[in-house]
């Protein structure tokens, strides 16, 4: 897939975006340097183009529920493009994983999982297997210590210096 061609501007907007999806119109203009409609007509060319693909919030979950985080290093036993495909279907609707990476190496797979504990983590790896996608080995990694979970890019680093 192509790289759709950005300026500074764009990537300004899209920096204050990614960090408060709740900005204002007026406040957007502000801090990327130009006024309110054209800054506006930006913004729904990117959201168009689908580079801007939705808005969230961020939740605190620990702040109101206990939750434990699991990565997972998956290998198929088959290598077939059916098998990956058949995995993948299954991981799409398992809402307690989280993220799913196909991932070149020693492993195929790379599983983000949260669950209510270790035992409810137990269960779900437990009914995977149970459902014959193809799962020749796992590992499991608890995650003891969040040190940096951003959800925000690092557009300016990624896009190099300008032109």
């Amino acid at each position: 897939m192509a790289a759709t061609k950005l300026d500074a501007t764009d990537l300004k907007i899209l920096d204050a975006i990614q960090r408060d999806g709740r900005i204002t119109k007026l406040k957007l203009a502000e801090r990327v340097g130009l006024s309110p409609t054209p800054c506006w007509m930006r913004l729904a060319k990117l959201e168009k183009a689908g580079i801007v693909t939705g808005y969230h919030a961020r939740i605190a979950v620990r702040a109101i529920m206990p939750v434990t985080s699991v990565l997972v290093e998956v290998t198929l036993a088959n290598h077939r493009q059916a098998d990956f495909d058949r995995f993948e279907r299954v991981v799409r609707d398992v809402p307690e994983i989280i993220a799913c990476w196909s991932v070149g190496g020693g492993v195929d797979y790379l599983l983000k999982v949260m669950t209510r504990d270790i035992d409810a983590y137990q269960r779900l790896i437990d009914s995977l297997l149970e459902r014959e996608i193809g799962i020749d080995r796992y590992f499991t990694y608890i995650v003891t210590r969040t040190v940096k979970d951003d959800t925000e890019l690092p557009l300016a680093e990624l896009a190099g210096p300008a032109d």
